[in-house]
């Protein structure tokens, strides 16, 4: 027999068995209203266009169109131009405008999964294989509340990377290895695991929203006994990005598989239904190697997870308690950028080496002048970057040359995904004898003497 829904079944043990009037009409509400979004077709005369409120609100769509960051001008002048792109994966095809990036780039983004690595330290630590899988994908799931901010992050320059120490005994490296498609490969390390991870993003552009397809390959080993786990996430889609308030969502199955011993763990996101219904929920079972249940996990990826050992057909175990695995930490109240605390540890030179990499995201003019506030600085120089990065193009293609990255290297290994296959890029190494030789010295770094953006491959592009 099928294993019963855990939201159900958790909710159940909770509170006494009773299912109740309230569960059954939100999940009702949840189904008719993926139907039910506000068009603006005919109020603001662009044909097919909708403006969904997530939180259910009674405006009308002129009104809900009119929220956002955008000036009127501005949308106007980018729906004009995006209209040719609509249906396309519009990845690396057009540039936006600084005001509505957050100072931060996207290799930093793919830091901030390390804020509660402890449950990783906890995984290895653990002796129940089943319950490692619950540390596991909980560790997975947390990085969810970040990603729900709307600014987006700058795309790396390519040969960019971002360097991170201090912080669970952590040495995290991520580098920019392709720019036509991008891609992003990174590695972290402590004592107690290796994750590996190699990013490329596939979109398809839909007018006001795009699906984001997460092309990529993430593994992670559990340094005590070896352990491989291998993820496969849902895809995201953001709302409004041009007309209306601005929202980003996840639905669908997130997969979680122990290679060594055939466990996995398989959550289901439910995606956002009419008046918020559904918002947020994740459920869904860990699995022993036979496809049997063995524990229920329920929660909101952006406040908490729990779990409790359940029987084979997905009931909650007699005599077992539902319990928290984690929750969101405390967040700064009213942040422009809707950052947490590690966010903010993430952009400062806090959290960087000594003799931080010159390609280091936090050495970036743009994003600098944005974190001060100054726009106008900040898009001429993310103007300049782009255009210091396209001589760079024409320099390398004129002497037959091909980038290399310098930390990681691409292999012969496909990895397939439900969305494409995708290139892998493996840590070869050499930056863990890099930071070593630097932090053996005895040299004494000058905290105020930081070099200057260079990730380039060549030293002079604007001779060439």
């Amino acid at each position: 027999m099928a294993p019963k829904d855990p939201k159900q079944a958790a909710a159940a043990a909770a509170a006494g068995g009773s299912g109740g009037f309230f569960s059954s009409f939100a999940s009702t509400l949840s189904n008719f209203g993926s139907a039910m979004t506000k068009s603006v077709n005919g109020l603001m005369g662009y044909e097919g266009l909708e403006v969904v409120n997530p939180d259910g609100g009674t405006e009308d769509a002129e009104e809900e169109a009119k929220k956002g960051r955008w000036k009127q001008e501005e949308r106007d002048g980018y729906w004009k131009m995006m209209q040719k792109y609509i249906g396309s994966d519009i990845t690396s095809m057009v540039t936006l405008p600084v005001f509505i990036s957050e100072p931060m780039t996207a290799l930093q983004k793919m830091a901030e999964l390390m804020e509660y690595s402890y449950l990783l330290d906890m995984a290895d630590e653990c002796e129940d294989p089943h319950m490692r899988l619950v540390y596991a994908s909980s560790f997975f799931i947390s990085v969810y509340y970040a990603y729900q901010r709307t600014w987006k992050p700058f795309n790396p320059i390519l040969g960019e990377t971002y360097e991170m120490v201090n912080h669970g005994g952590i040495t995290f490296i991520a580098e920019q290895v392709s720019h036509h498609p991008p891609m992003s490969a990174g590695h972290a390390e402590n004592e107690h695991f290796t994750y590996d991870v190699t990013s490329k993003l596939k979109t398809k552009f839909l007018g006001n929203s795009v699906d984001i397809y997460p092309l990529g390959r993430t593994r992670v080993t559990l340094k005590r006994d070896g352990v491989v786990l291998d993820l496969v996430p849902p895809p995201t889609k953001a709302s409004n990005l041009i007309f209306g308030r601005t929202w980003i969502d996840s639905s669908g199955e997130m997969v979680l598989t122990n290679l060594t011993t055939g466990d996995k763990v398989v959550l289901y996101f439910q995606p956002c239904g009419w008046f918020g219904a559904g918002r947020y929920e994740v459920d869904g079972y860990v699995y022993s190697a036979a496809d049997e249940p063995k524990i229920l996990m329920t929660g909101k990826w952006n406040e908490a997870m729990s779990y409790q050992v359940c029987d084979l057909e997905g009931e909650p175990l007699s005599g077992t308690e539902l319990k928290e695995v984690w929750r969101v930490a405390d967040t700064p109240k009213n942040d422009k950028f809707q950052y947490t605390y590690f966010a903010h540890k993430i952009n400062s030179f806090g959290t960087a080496p000594k003799k931080l990499l010159a390609s280091d995201s936090r050495l970036r003019p743009d994003r600098m002048a944005l974190e001060k506030g100054d726009l106008s600085t900040a898009g001429q120089e993310k103007s300049s970057l782009e255009e210091r990065q396209r001589a760079e193009r024409r320099n390398r293609e004129a002497k037959n040359h091909k980038f290399t990255p310098k930390w990681f290297e691409l292999t012969e290994e496909i990895a397939p995904t439900p969305w494409g296959d995708v290139e892998v890029y493996e840590y070869n190494g050499k930056y863990t004898a890099h930071r070593a030789a630097i932090d053996s010295s005895s040299c004494v770094e000058d905290p105020d003497s930081r070099p200057e953006f260079n990730p380039w491959q060549y030293s002079s592009l604007d001779a060439e």
